[in-house]
């Protein structure tokens, strides 16, 4: 919830928001479902889907779920969206996939086919596919992002982003979100 407010405040005076991705994610189970995340959660993204001013995201580790999306991640159009050689953009995690992913093939196999060296198959091939989709590379290809920069040249590349956004005209604030409490 600190983090919704602190996007509203920037919304409010008009202050560039830079996003420095390193998530793995929203939390999930009874406990954290209890304290609220998802109302919680949902509130981030309303924040930063409704900003309008200039965003800029740097994946500088893991990119995992809807983590993202709070984190102003492609989806929801950042200016510039820049990575470093070590991030990881994907759904989840490469370990959290193995298991979901096999567990789900292995639901749908009959049991004699479910053997340790078949099981053994399936969690390699999951996380060497979890591996290479996730690689910063794979997704510059693919133009996922806006290019991958080396860590000390962060601070070169969003000066220069900043220096455009204070350049342009931007429009006026919205009236604001109304959040349900």
């Amino acid at each position: 919830l600190k983090a919704t407010h602190f996007i509203e405040l920037c919304e409010q005076r008009r202050i560039p928001l830079v996003f420095l991705q390193n998530t793995s994610g929203y939390m999930v189970g009874k406990d954290s479902e209890a304290g609220g995340i998802a109302k919680n959660g949902a509130k981030m993204v309303a924040a930063v889907a409704n900003a309008t001013v200039p965003r800029y995201t740097v994946l500088i580790g893991g990119s995992y779920g809807a983590g993202n999306y709070g984190m102003c991640g492609r989806g929801f159009q950042p200016r510039f969206l820049f990575a470093w050689p070590n991030s990881r953009i994907a759904t989840m995690s490469a370990e959290t996939a193995e298991t979901v992913l096999v567990d789900i093939r292995l639901a749908g196999m009959k049991a004699e086919e479910t053997t340790d060296e078949h099981i053994a198959e399936l969690r390699a091939e999951v996380r060497e596919q979890y591996d290479t989709q996730s690689d910063p590379y794979y997704a510059t290809s693919r133009l996922w992002d806006d290019g991958l920069i080396e860590p000390e040249h962060t601070r070169d590349a969003l000066g220069l982003c900043l220096a455009l956004a204070a350049r342009q005209d931007e429009p006026a604030p919205g009236p604001g979100l109304v959040y349900r409490m």
